[in-house]
């Protein structure tokens, strides 16, 4: 760990004491102005005298723990002459490394450039005066923010709290929109095509059909291995539970009402009413089923306590029959396997529900922050706003290009007018979630549709994507609303962080129970009635109240 944090740690003491004072507002406390007025030419780059800031940022374990190695931050610092001190931590150790250093009031970074903050840790950190508000540093120093927001008008209002004031700096990632956004489906269902082709199956299109499909690569297990040289026995199907993209929720719309399940267990009926999707009829009844293929040894036994490091090392062994993913490079190949479409349920019913939030595309509202000991708030947005320029976006969310012995996501190139262009580049076997991970600096950045073809090809494998959703996905997406992405108040917020902990650790954790281990029919009731005692009928009545503000608001603008 870098030596800053050592210093953290180090004085912890000091640094509770000094927190202790600043609570009783000491007048020589320094606090950042969320309103200097540094003239706009003072924070021009290249600056004429080198700069520091200093930001909590976050990588994976597997790639440098040290920013300033990566190209683009390399890159930055030539551009702009400012220097970032940097204090690094592993992904999974995060959350609980960045609220210890936000506590350590007397010491605290410039900002967190990845800063991973929910809805109420804005609120509450704003409260706290942690950390600063930004509307009027972005309509003074970021130019390039400010042209995202006069074009997506509604990016601004989701990144405006309920008190007026804008706290965070967003990631926004358009990759297409509406019913045809790549995010519109997270996990999808990859099956072995070749498997298919070699026992003579076809794709299957409803439940009854995947499970037989299921029970012969089971049955057949020694002449696939044979015949595809499989190194490790045959797992017909595989997942991680309660894991997002690697869930296998998507399988059962098809049952009851078809909702299915979705990564949040909301959903929103064709009548506006907002429910949760572990309480429906048609959630139980899949549920059931699943639990039935794991009964018939259908299912990886390690499917319900496998790391993400587990589920990939077997599929590159090319031992799954069906998965769940992304991106099915990330876990073996696209020559293998095709997504698998909308199973029909037993009564014939087939849907896919959206995931919540992809009607906007993807965004995070809480990606990057100042806190109140920032040095100087006019130079680290005008820093950040170098983030929201198109090619810097575009580097910072995927790759860069010209890295010697490393895959490069791209190379520079030139669009159709002659301009600037970056050109993705083929990754042959590489994997694209680890190349980009080994370059990219994530943080707060805005990709937008228009970009591509003007600033950068639209990366293969998204593409690969996007045309195999449209054709396999798009007229199964009945569904007419997902769940928006609200800015509440801190009350409901808060509120909905105490249901949350309650309500969505419980179904999870029946949810494997049952898969696992059945019983969901003798224990329904009480399972119910346990949703209900740790409040879901207020946790519902809250999301109803901003889902239908926002279709007011969506209303208003269309007036």
């Amino acid at each position: 760990m870098k030596k800053r944090w050592k210093r953290l740690t180090g004085l912890g003491l000091s640094f509770v004491l000094t927190f202790s004072l600043f609570g009783c507002s000491s007048s020589d406390a320094r606090r950042a102005d969320p309103d200097p007025d540094t003239p706009v030419e003072d924070v021009a780059f290249p600056l004429e005298e080198t700069a520091e800031l200093s930001f909590i940022t976050s990588a994976p374990a597997t790639t440098t723990q040290e920013p300033n190695e990566k190209l683009i931050f390399q890159r930055l610092e030539e551009q702009t002459n400012v220097h970032i001190d940097w204090t690094c931590f592993v992904d999974d150790q995060f959350a609980d490394k960045k609220n210890l250093a936000l506590a350590q009031f007397g010491n605290l970074p410039d900002g967190l450039f990845t800063a991973g903050m929910s809805d109420y840790d804005l609120l509450r950190y704003a409260k706290q005066g942690i950390i600063i508000p930004l509307e009027d540093l972005i309509d003074k120093y970021m130019p390039n923010l400010q042209a995202v927001f006069e074009k997506y008008p509604e990016y601004r209002t989701m990144c405006t709290a309920p008190d007026g004031h804008i706290y965070s700096f967003p990631w926004i990632e358009q990759l297409g929109e509406g019913k045809e956004a790549i995010q519109a489906i997270g996990g999808i269902p990859y099956i072995n095509k070749k498997w298919l082709d070699f026992l003579d199956i076809d794709v299957p299109e409803t439940v009854d059909e995947l499970e037989q499909a299921l029970i012969a690569f089971r049955d057949n297990a020694d002449a696939l291995e044979e015949e595809f040289d499989i190194q490790g026995d045959v797992i017909p199907m595989s997942f991680i539970i309660n894991n997002g993209d690697q869930d296998p929720a998507i399988l059962i719309n098809g049952f009851g009402e078809g909702y299915g399940d979705t990564a949040d267990h909301f959903a929103v009926t064709d009548e506006g009413e907002v429910i949760y999707t572990t309480v429906q009829e048609g959630y139980k009844e899949g549920i059931e089923w699943l639990h039935s293929l794991v009964e018939q040894g259908l299912t990886d036994p390690e499917a319900f306590t496998q790391e993400w490091s587990t589920y990939v090392a077997k599929g590159k062994n090319h031992r799954y029959g069906l998965c769940f993913t992304w991106d099915i490079a990330n876990i073996d190949n696209y020559d293998d396997y095709v997504m698998m479409p909308a199973l029909a349920g037993p009564d014939g019913l087939v849907n896919i529900t959206r995931q919540n939030g992809s009607e906007t595309s993807g965004f995070d509202r809480g990606r990057c922050v100042l806190t109140t000991s920032c040095r100087d708030t006019a130079l680290a947005a005008a820093w950040i706003d170098q983030m929201y320029a198109p090619l810097q976006s575009i580097q910072n969310n995927w790759g860069t290009y010209g890295e010697e012995g490393a895959a490069n996501i791209f190379e520079m190139s030139t669009n159709a007018e002659g301009g600037p262009m970056l050109r993705h580049l083929d990754l042959g076997d590489e994997s694209p979630v680890e190349v980009r991970q080994a370059q990219s600096v994530n943080g707060p950045l805005a990709v937008l549709n228009d970009y591509y073809d003007v600033y950068v090809t639209q990366p293969d494998d998204a593409k690969w994507r996007l045309d195999n959703m449209h054709e396999i996905y798009l007229e199964d997406m009945k569904s007419e609303y997902v769940y928006p992405n609200v800015f509440m108040s801190i009350d409901d917020t808060n509120k909905v962080s105490q249901y949350d902990t309650d309500i969505k650790k419980y179904a999870e954790q029946k949810k494997a129970d049952w898969i696992l281990n059945g019983g969901i029919e003798e224990e329904w009731d009480e399972y119910l009635q346990k949703m209900e005692d740790y409040g879901l009928s207020d946790y519902l009545a809250i999301k109803q109240k901003y889902f239908d503000q926002y279709q007011e608001s969506l209303g208003s603008e269309n007036q």
